[in-house]
C-alpha cells in the first residue's frame, strides 16, 4: 500500500509562485519600457524596443518548445527548478545591461526560462490533484498566479520607478528566486504519474535520446495528430485575443469615443475578470468535463466580444469588459488543462509544451493584428467582430478534439493500485492515440 507523501502538499504553492514570478518577469518589459524610451537609454526607439520584445516572446516559443519535451524526460522536478533559474539569473542581468543589444539577448534567454516554466508547473499541479478528481481547477488555479504577477508589477512600478529608477525593477523580479529555489530543491516532489511513464518509456527505448524521440512522435501518432493540430489551432487564436485585448483594448475605446482618462482601468479591470473566471472555470470544468467547458467558454467570449459594439455607458463599458477577461483569458488556460487529459503521461508535459510555444505565435501575431486594426481607423466596431469570429474559430477547433475515450489525468493511487501493470502500462502508454476516439 503506498503511503502519501507528505511534499505533495507543496506542489501547488511552489507552482503557483513559480508562475507568479512568471507573469511577474513577462510583464515588467511593458512597465519599464516607456522609461527607457522616454530617457533615450541606450538610444532606444519604438522600433528597436518592439523588436526586444518580440525577441522575449520568440524564446518564450523555443522554450516552450524544447523545454516541454526536456520535462518528459528528465522530470518535472528538475525542469521547473531550472526554469526559474534561469529566467532569474537572466532578469537580474538585465538590471546591469551596458546596451540594447545585450538587454535584447538576456530578454531572449530569460523567454527560454519563461516558456518551460508554464507547461511544467501546469503538469506538476494537475497530476498532484487528479486523484481528487481537481486536475482542471488546479491548472486554472496555478495560472491565477499569472495575472496576480503582472498585477504586481504594476503596482512595484509605481513605487520603485520614481525613486530607484527602472533597474531596480528587474532586481526586484530575480529576488525572490533566492527562496523559492532553495525551497523547491528541498521540498517539491517529483510525480510519480512522469516517474512510472519515464521507466515504462525508458524500458522500451534504452536511451534518453531514444526515450525523447519517442515523446515528441507521440504527438503525431494516430488520432492524436488531430488532437495536437486542434491545440495548436485553438491556442494561438486563443492567445491572438489576449494579446490583442491586452495591448489594444483602451486604445480601441478612446477610438470609440469612450471618455477613458486612466488606461490602467481597463487593463486592471480585464484582468482581474480573468482572475474570477479561472477560479470558476476549473471548478466547472471539474464537474461537467473540460471538453464542454472549454468549447462553451470560447463561445462564451465571442458572445461578450461583439457586445462591445455596443454603445456602453462607462459602468457597462467596465462590466463588459470584466465579462470578456473571464472568458478570454479562462478559454485559454482551459486548452491547457484539456491537454492533461488527451496526452498519454509520458508525453504530457511535450504535448503542452508545443502547444504553449506554437501558441505564442499568437501572442505575437495579437498586437499585431490589432495595431493594424487602430491604424487603419476599423478596430471599432468591426475589430471587435473579427475577435469574436476568432473566438467562435476557436471553439470549433476544441470540438475537433475527440470527446470521447481521452483518459483521465492518472492518480498516484489509481496507478498504485495496479501494481503488476508495468509492461501492460507501457504498451497502454504508447498506444495513446488509440485511446483519442473520433
Amino acid at each position: 500500500m503506498q503511503t502519501r507523501n507528505p511534499r505533495r502538499s507543496w506542489v501547488q504553492p511552489l507552482c503557483w509562485t513559480a508562475v507568479l514570478l512568471d507573469g511577474f518577469d513577462l510583464v515588467v518589459l511593458g512597465v519599464v519600457l516607456p522609461v527607457l524610451l522616454a530617457d533615450g537609454v541606450w538610444g532606444l526607439t519604438a522600433g528597436t524596443g518592439a523588436a526586444v520584445s518580440t525577441v522575449g516572446l520568440v524564446g518564450m516559443m523555443i522554450g516552450g518548445l524544447t523545454i516541454g519535451t526536456v520535462t518528459d524526460v528528465i522530470g518535472r522536478r528538475k525542469t521547473l527548478i531550472l526554469s526559474v533559474t534561469i529566467f532569474s539569473v537572466c532578469t537580474l542581468l538585465c538590471a546591469f545591461a551596458p546596451s540594447a543589444l545585450v538587454f535584447g539577448a538576456l530578454r531572449f534567454l530569460a523567454g527560454l526560462g519563461l516558456g518551460g516554466c508554464l507547461p511544467t508547473a501546469i503538469s506538476m499541479v494537475s497530476e498532484a490533484s487528479a486523484e481528487r478528481g481537481r486536475a482542471s481547477s488546479a491548472a486554472t488555479l496555478v495560472m491565477t498566479g499569472y495575472h496576480a504577477g503582472a498585477v504586481l508589477t504594476s503596482l512595484l512600478g509605481l513605487l520603485l520607478i520614481p525613486q530607484l529608477g527602472w533597474r531596480a525593477m528587474f532586481v526586484a523580479g530575480a529576488l525572490p528566486a533566492l527562496v523559492l529555489v532553495p525551497l523547491m530543491i528541498r521540498y517539491l516532489p517529483e510525480s510519480a504519474a512522469f516517474e512510472r511513464a519515464r521507466a515504462e518509456v525508458a524500458a522500451g527505448s534504452g536511451t534518453a535520446a531514444a526515450a525523447a524521440g519517442t515523446v515528441v512522435r507521440t504527438l503525431f501518432q494516430g488520432r492524436l495528430l488531430r488532437a495536437t493540430i486542434a491545440f495548436w489551432v485553438s491556442t494561438f487564436l486563443g492567445l491572438v485575443l489576449v494579446y490583442g485585448l491586452n495591448t489594444w483594448l483602451p486604445q480601441i475605446m478612446r477610438q470609440a469615443g469612450y471618455p477613458l482618462g486612466d488606461a490602467l482601468g481597463l487593463l486592471l479591470t480585464l484582468n482581474v475578470g480573468a482572475v474570477v473566471g479561472l477560479l470558476v472555470a476549473g471548478r466547472v470544468a471539474d464537474r461537467v468535463g473540460v471538453r464542454k467547458s472549454v468549447i462553451g467558454w470560447f463561445l462564451g467570449a465571442a458572445v461578450f466580444l461583439a457586445l462591445f459594439s455596443l454603445r456602453l455607458p462607462t459602468l457597462g463599458l467596465y462590466v463588459m469588459v470584466f465579462l470578456a477577461g473571464c472568458f478570454v483569458f479562462s478559454a485559454q488556460v482551459l486548452i491547457y488543462a484539456y491537454t492533461q487529459h488527451v496526452y498519454p503521461p509520458h508525453a504530457r508535459a511535450t504535448g503542452l509544451g508545443w502547444t504553449t510555444g506554437m501558441g505564442r505565435i499568437g501572442g505575437i501575431t495579437g498586437p499585431l493584428l490589432g495595431g493594424w486594426l487602430v491604424a487603419a481607423g476599423i478596430a471599432y466596431p468591426w475589430g471587435f467582430y473579427l475577435f469574436a469570429v476568432i473566438g467562435l474559430l476557436a471553439a470549433v477547433a476544441v470540438a475537433a478534439v475527440a470527446g470521447r475515450g481521452a483518459a483521465p489525468v492518472p492518480t498516484e493511487r489509481s496507478e498504485a493500485a495496479r501494481p503488476e501493470a508495468g509492461r501492460e502500462g507501457a504498451a497502454q502508454a504508447g498506444a495513446g492515440p488509440e485511446a483519442v476516439q473520433a
